[in-house]
């Protein structure tokens, strides 16, 4: 959790002051493509803000499950798998 964590907040800060620039002008130009920067700089911002979001609830996958109830469930479905595998060579394919 360093500085790099929180640079996405500097997105945030320069669309505001690209807006206030936007808002103050008298030009036409000037306005669109502040107005630009500024919708760009706002989609970055929230591009951190999920990426940071997203990657802080990221778990291990090994810590889902633990190896013997890993093991488990695979025997499970390697029994069900042969059970439903006898049961279709039992039964002929109804037409």
């Amino acid at each position: 959790m360093g500085g790099a964590f929180f640079m996405y907040w500097i997105f945030l800060l320069l669309a505001l002051g690209a807006l206030a620039v936007a808002f103050s002008t008298s030009s036409m130009a000037v306005l669109l493509l502040f107005l630009l920067i500024s919708v760009l700089l706002f989609v970055a911002w929230a591009m951190g803000l999920y990426s940071a979001k997203v990657s802080s609830q990221r778990d291990d996958g090994a810590q889902i499950i633990d190896p013997v109830e890993l093991h488990r469930l695979r025997e499970l479905a390697a029994a069900r798998k042969a059970g439903d595998t006898a049961a279709e060579s039992r039964d002929p394919p109804q037409p």
